[in-house]
C-alpha cells in the first residue's frame, strides 16, 4: 500500500557530476507528508451484500467480507485478506504473506459520511519492525444505496506514517550509488542508467538511475521487467531539500511531495 514512501534518486553519467552529487544528495532524506500533494484520481470500494471490491487497488481485489482469510492473487506483499465488517461506519481488514499476519487497518466512515479515517500497521519489512500510519480521504461519489459508508469513491487529504516508513539515505561511491531505507530496502547501481536489483522490497525487482540536468535525477523502479514507479527529484538551492514527483505507472498515480535532508 503503501509503498509509495520509499523514494529513490540519482544516476549521474559523469565524473565531475559525480563528485557534486557526493557533496549535495549524500545523506538521509526523510518525506514531509505534510507537502503531498495528492494525486486526482480517487480510490474506490464498495462493501455490499457480503462481498468487498477494492476496485483501484492492484491488482483489484474481490473478496468475501465475512472476517476469513481470502486468497489474493497477483500482490506481491499480501496472499491473503480479511475483511471484517464492524459496523455501517467501520471496518476491520488483516493482511498475511505466507500464514503471516504483515498488515491491519481500521477504516471508519465520519458520522456525515464524508471523511474516512484509515489507520495502519505494517510488519512485512525486512528490518525497521512494525510501522504504524494514518490518513484520511474525502468522499468525491456517493456510496451505492444499500451499501457499507466505506463505499464509494474518495480522494486522500492528508496522511502520516512512522518516521522508519518516511526515511532513506544515499551514498556514492565512484561511479555507484547505494540507497538504503531506514526498513530495509536497498539497492547499489552504477551511475550509467543501467538497472541494478533491489532487495529487500518484493514489489521491485530492478532499478536505473539517471541524471537530467544539473540537479534533477529520475530513478526508474522495475516490478519483473515492467517499470512499476518513476521518482523525479529536483534539489532546491541550498540543498536541503528534493521535490519528489512519484508517477505510479501501475496505479496510474502522480503525487508530489518534499523530503527534507536530516
Amino acid at each position: 500500500m503503501k509503498n509509495l514512501f520509499f523514494a529513490g534518486l540519482l544516476a549521474l553519467l559523469f565524473v565531475p557530476v559525480v563528485a557534486r552529487a557526493q557533496s549535495r544528495f549524500e545523506g538521509t532524506w526523510k518525506i514531509d507528508l505534510s507537502s503531498a500533494q495528492w494525486s486526482t484520481k480517487p480510490d474506490v470500494y464498495l462493501l455490499q451484500s457480503g462481498m468487498y471490491d477494492c476496485k483501484t487497488c492492484v491488482p483489484p481485489i474481490h473478496i468475501k467480507a465475512d472476517g476469513t482469510d481470502q486468497k489474493v492473487t497477483g500482490d506481491p506483499y499480501i496472499d491473503t485478506l480479511s475483511v471484517k465488517v464492524i459496523d455501517d461506519h467501520n471496518v476491520e481488514s488483516t493482511a498475511k504473506k505466507a500464514g503471516k499476519v504483515v498488515g491491519a487497518e481500521k477504516r471508519s466512515v465520519s458520522s456525515d459520511g464524508n471523511t474516512l479515517t484509515g489507520n495502519w500497521t505494517y510488519s512485512g519489512n525486512p528490518t525497521g519492525g512494525t510501522q504504524t500510519g494514518t490518513y484520511t480521504e474525502k468522499r468525491v461519489a456517493k456510496a451505492p444505496a444499500g451499501a457499507n459508508l466505506i463505499s464509494g469513491s474518495w480522494h486522500p487529504e492528508k496522511a502520516d506514517a512512522s518516521a522508519g516508513s518516511l526515511t532513506y539515505t544515499f551514498k556514492v561511491n565512484g561511479n555507484e550509488l547505494t540507497m538504503t531505507s531506514a526498513t530495509g530496502q536497498s539497492y547499489t547501481a552504477k551511475l550509467d542508467g543501467t538497472d541494478a536489483p533491489v532487495t529487500g522490497d518484493p514489489g521491485l525487482t530492478s532499478v536505473s538511475v539517471k541524471v537530467l540536468g544539473k540537479d534533477t535525477l529520475e530513478e526508474t523502479y522495475n516490478r519483473d521487467g515492467k517499470v512499476a514507479v518513476i521518482y523525479t527529484s529536483t534539489l532546491s538551492a541550498d540543498g536541503k531539500t528534493l521535490k519528489v514527483i512519484a508517477d505510479d505507472k501501475l496505479q496510474g498515480t502522480t503525487n508530489k511531495f518534499v523530503s527534507q535532508k536530516q
